[in-house]
């Protein structure tokens, strides 16, 4: 993903410095070039994972370079393409972004090391299937973020409620609850179509989906996401959300920090700058997974993060999938979790984070979390989303049926021109 999901600690401006320069610790020692991503770690933990991983691999050198997010898609491409060896060896990638790379066929296939040594079976979904085409494994689960409920604990005590709701139902009667005094009981904008889709995942419906003859086709004139968009009105109508716009307009955390907003649908970073704004609430807000049908299971939540990446021309494979490997494995994802309040790649993992309500919440949902269909195409969607023109239509009165056909018809059609 290109924009991230999480208010992330800053990155030193020294950081590609400090650690595209390091000494080669040695004669014989093989450079490793990696890439990644601006705010995705911070620069003591690249530090400590540079130092322990040349200790443990002394015949290799890392070599990491910071990259941004902003034209980074391009920048990959032609990374790919180069034939002159002198290109990165593994890059971090968007979730989402995985499916363009291997359309393209630059890709390393990790099917096997996925299998054989890296625990696939424990991934988090959100990031293993984006990551996955045609049954092959190109992308491997780095770290993941997702959207939970932030709520005001003063206003929940106030209206008699002793705890976070679990189910659905529970949810929709205690925000009807929350909805008085002048108070709103969520804020919830008409076209946040992440929120959305976590309630059509949960029915059983998808976005998208591909046919046996491997054309995508949009599906939100489905019976199943026709039962998600249902439940998407019952809990707006019980705000002052704007039919018209998203989650960014306005920005929901300045929203909320105004004080008279009882709960939000936002990854948990979204707390600092609603504090910022009102350190009054700093001890007042909460966290709790995105509710589900049923209490024994959270809802579906859309999963981002980064999954990593070797490109088919790596001078390297061993050395590439080594630092894949370290990465990935359970002492550094631990770390990576607990310095980010990041979620780690494996629901077994999950204790890492339990002690952070905020990052525990996310855990939780991110266990049966989700992402945008695989289609290579699926940036030119979002690029002009029919879902947001569906919801505010459905909001603003519409027939949902004949709204869902109009935007499954588009995206039907953006994915088959991609």
């Amino acid at each position: 993903m290109r924009h991230r999901l999480l208010a992330l600690v800053c990155v030193s401006t020294s950081l590609l410095t400090a650690c595209s320069v390091l000494p080669d610790g040695g004669p014989g020692r093989r450079t490793v070039t990696v890439w990644l991503m601006k705010d995705s770690a911070s620069a003591a933990f690249l530090d400590r994972f540079t130092k322990e991983f040349e200790r443990t691999h002394d015949d290799l050198r890392l070599d990491i370079r910071i990259q941004q997010w902003t034209g980074i898609g391009e920048k990959v491409q032609a990374a790919l393409k180069r034939g002159d060896g002198d290109g990165p060896d593994v890059i971090e990638v968007g979730n989402t972004q995985v499916a363009q790379y291997v359309d393209g066929g630059g890709l390393l296939d990790l099917t096997l090391e996925s299998m054989r040594d890296w625990g696939r079976d424990d991934w988090l979904p959100g990031l293993a299937q984006p990551g996955s085409y045609r049954g092959h494994q190109y992308g491997i689960p780095w770290y993941a973020a997702n959207r939970v409920v932030i709520y005001r604990k003063d206003l929940f005590a106030q209206a008699g409620i002793a705890e976070p709701p679990k189910t659905r139902e529970q949810w929709l009667t205690d925000t009807a609850k929350l909805n008085t005094a002048g108070n709103q009981g969520i804020y919830l904008a008409g076209q946040d179509w992440y929120t959305l889709s976590g309630f059509i995942w949960d029915e059983g419906g998808d976005l998208a989906k591909q046919s046996s003859a491997g054309r995508w086709e949009g599906t939100l004139d489905t019976p199943a996401a026709a039962r998600g968009m249902r439940f998407y009105q019952q809990l707006h109508a019980l705000g002052e959300g704007p039919v018209a716009a998203d989650e960014e307009h306005p920005p929901q955390s300045g929203v909320f920090a105004k004080g008279h907003v009882a709960q939000i649908v936002a990854v948990p970073g979204l707390a600092q700058a609603i504090v910022d704004k009102n350190p009054e609430l700093k001890d007042k807000l909460g966290y709790f997974p995105v509710p589900g049908k049923t209490a024994d299971r959270p809802g579906a939540v859309f999963t981002g993060g980064s999954d990593l990446v070797v490109p088919k021309n790596t001078g390297d494979r061993r050395a590439a999938t080594a630092v894949v490997a370290a990465l990935t494995s359970a002492t550094w994802q631990r770390d990576l979790a607990r310095t980010m309040d990041y979620v780690p790649n494996k629901t077994t993992l999950a204790e890492a984070v339990a002690g952070e309500e905020g990052a525990a919440a996310m855990a939780a949902g991110a266990a049966h979390g989700r992402a945008t269909p695989a289609a290579p195409a699926w940036a030119a969607v979002e690029a002009d989303n029919p879902i947001k023109t569906w919801m505010t239509r459905v909001l603003q009165g519409a027939d949902p049926a004949v709204e869902a056909t109009a935007a499954s018809r588009r995206i039907t059609r953006t994915l088959g021109e991609g």
